[in-house]
């Protein structure tokens, strides 16, 4: 009786230990081609093109079993008080997921184009869009598409997937979104670190984003460019110890209350992954309106190292 406890008691702990790999921040392809048609596994593929059509590279072929999202036209991001791009309704958010066929159970593994930063910007803004609506079952596919098809062995499926919709209810964290108050408040506050995650030159002033409406960055604010976070600006994550060493050379400790910024809280997701998934920092945020809510406010301060005529 006392081996069948201890069996049952390892069976429980093998359990366990599964369920939380699962649930890891990164999963690679070989874990994909594993579970990709899981049964409580929904790979979401959200490559697009710039013109839009994502589409067709999905139907072309896909990882098996994924269903195709448009992170840029099918209502992930919308405008809110006039700043773009901006987190939806969660109302809103919970229908376009139910009807991904994703409900409260489901482990989503997001893939992307695998070939810059910005794509993996695109994975990390859904990933916290699914965190932020409560939902912890969530990794990025590390390389995404790219990394999968690296394998010739790998198989790939064509056409389209039309999953049954499920019900997914939001328990929202609004905790995990800094809002501009909460910026004003962190100029000024030496336990509040401020990270820029837009590329240096905008961060000194030299270029801005079209929408912005000032040059510069926040008062206090310290850099750390998106391609930081991935390696040689790539579609996958350095290592944590690259990235710890990154940090240090950023001016950055890896924990303490921490606000990321970009434009309009694309890249900002990323430098949010990074600290909040990667290194462990828990009290890491993300501003959703950044620098294009925060230049549009006159009143508000900008600080800028170069100025050209």
């Amino acid at each position: 009786m006392k081996d069948l406890i201890k069996m049952i008691a390892l069976a429980g702990a093998m359990s366990i230990s599964l369920t939380a790999l699962a649930a890891d921040p990164v999963v690679d392809a070989a874990w994909v081609k594993a579970h990709s048609c899981d049964q409580n596994v929904r790979v979401l593929d959200i490559r697009n093109r710039l013109d839009g059509s994502s589409k067709t590279d999905y139907l072309k072929g896909h990882i098996p079993c994924a269903v195709h999202t448009n992170y840029l036209k099918d209502g992930w991001r919308s405008a809110v008080n006039n700043v773009p791009a901006q987190l939806s309704n969660p109302d809103d958010l919970a229908k376009i997921i139910g009807g991904l066929g994703i409900d409260n159970d489901t482990h989503v593994v997001i893939s992307h184009n695998g070939k810059n930063a910005l794509d993996m910007g695109s994975a990390t803004r859904i990933y916290w869009t699914f965190k932020v609506l409560g939902h912890d079952q969530v990794s990025i596919l590390n390389g995404g598409y790219r990394s999968y098809t690296g394998d010739p062995g790998n198989e790939i499926e064509k056409g389209n997937n039309k999953p049954e919709p499920k019900t997914f209810t939001v328990s929202l964290r609004p905790e995990m979104i800094a809002t501009k108050e909460d910026v004003k408040m962190a100029i000024d506050d030496d336990s509040t670190v401020l990270v820029d995650i837009r590329p240096t030159h905008q961060f000194l002033g030299i270029n801005r984003h079209p929408k912005s409406k000032r040059f510069g960055t926040i008062p206090s604010a310290k850099s750390f460019p998106e391609s930081w976070a991935t390696n040689n600006g790539g579609g996958s994550f350095r290592s944590a110890s690259d990235l710890k060493q990154l940090y240090a050379a950023a001016g950055l400790e890896t924990g303490g209350k921490q606000i990321n910024f970009c434009n309009t809280g694309h890249w900002a997701s990323l430098g949010w992954f990074v600290s909040h998934e990667l290194l462990g920092n828990q009290e890491a945020t993300m501003y959703d309106g950044s620098m294009v809510e925060w230049s549009a406010d006159e009143s508000l301060p900008i600080s800028r190292q170069v100025t050209l005529e």
